[in-house]
């Protein structure tokens, strides 16, 4: 047995060089958190996410070699229902297709899968207070549901490794913490906060009977948003600021090296209402500083955008 985990940690640590296991795979908790609405409000948002990675780093410096590309594609549908003015439930699935290419010496190898991705449900509550003006506060509890492939194999048949899986085979507890504040000089004008924990599970049939389990992750989001009327239209800018930590990925409970990181971006943010009910958002996040362990792909650019349809109920007036 020991033998046999020398042998996968050589393989890994050799793969992972031209992999990124701690910043590619399906954005997860970058897309969860729908705002609650009044009660029996639905929220239905339809989104495509784009990640590139094509910049290697060696811890905070960046290597003269692009030749290693790291793509994912994500389909995401996030459906939000308002059990109570206070308190709604979300579901968020996904769609993925995953592509890693590296050329060398003339040659290009590519291994890529496609199929349903891991899902996320979520609890979230709203605390409104009156002592505090324009303040709201959000917490959330959640759970990610392993319902993707961990099997997929490259043309020659071999398994791939769990950053190139469109699932993980564990169950994740997501913890989402978020408020908002507006002002009376401007109250569309609002400053917000977000914190997300994600504690990872272990899969413990990783190539058959080897456990691997992804780092845990940390995200924290300042933002800066306000709405303007324009052509009769509400148009929502919004630029935010990311920090995100990855720890390492373990296999058999020995950490990984070339996994794990730290990361800053800015994610400027667009969105506009096409009918009161339909709203189109698009935005890029923009890495602006990253520190990774080893040497791996860091970030280059991240596009997403879609659709928010809202169904709300009709409100009856008692005399």
């Amino acid at each position: 047995m020991k033998l046999r985990l020398i042998l996968i940690c050589l393989f890994f640590s050799y793969y992972s060089y031209a992999q990124t296991c701690c910043s590619g795979g399906i954005p997860l908790s970058n897309n969860i958190g729908l705002p609650t609405l009044s009660k029996g409000s639905l929220q239905v948002g339809i989104n495509y996410d784009y990640n590139h990675l094509n910049t290697l780093k060696f811890g905070k410096e960046k290597l003269d070699d692009d030749s290693r590309l790291r793509i994912t594609h994500s389909a995401l549908l996030n459906v939000n229902y308002s059990i109570l003015n206070n308190l709604s439930v979300e579901g968020l699935f996904t769609y993925v297709n995953q592509r890693r290419k590296i050329t060398q010496f003339g040659n290009e190898n590519l291994d890529q899968t496609s199929g349903i991705g891991d899902a996320v449900l979520l609890t979230m509550y709203r605390f409104q207070f009156n002592k505090i003006q324009n303040l709201e506060f959000n917490i959330g509890v959640g759970t990610k549901i392993p319902l993707g492939s961990t099997t997929e194999k490259s043309d020659e048949g071999i398994v791939l490794n769990a950053d190139l899986q469109p699932g993980s085979n564990t169950w994740d507890i997501i913890y989402l913490m978020s408020m908002g504040k507006s002002f009376n000089f401007r109250p569309s004008f609002q400053v917000g906060g977000r914190l997300l924990y994600r504690t990872t599970g272990v899969n413990n049939s990783y190539y058959g009977n080897t456990s691997y389990k992804f780092g845990n992750e940390f995200l924290s989001y300042l933002s800066f948003s306000d709405v303007f009327v324009a052509f009769k239209t509400l148009i929502s800018p919004s630029v935010s600021l990311k920090y995100r930590k990855a720890v390492k990925d373990e296999l058999d409970e020995f950490k990984l090296d070339n996994t794990g990181g730290n990361f800053v971006s800015i994610i400027p943010n667009f969105a506009i209402d096409i009918t009161p009910s339909i709203t189109f958002l698009a935005k890029a996040e923009l890495p602006i500083m990253s520190n990774v362990d080893g040497t791996q792909l860091a970030p280059t650019y991240r596009i997403t955008s879609g659709l928010i349809f809202r169904f709300e109920p009709k409100q009856t007036l008692f005399n």
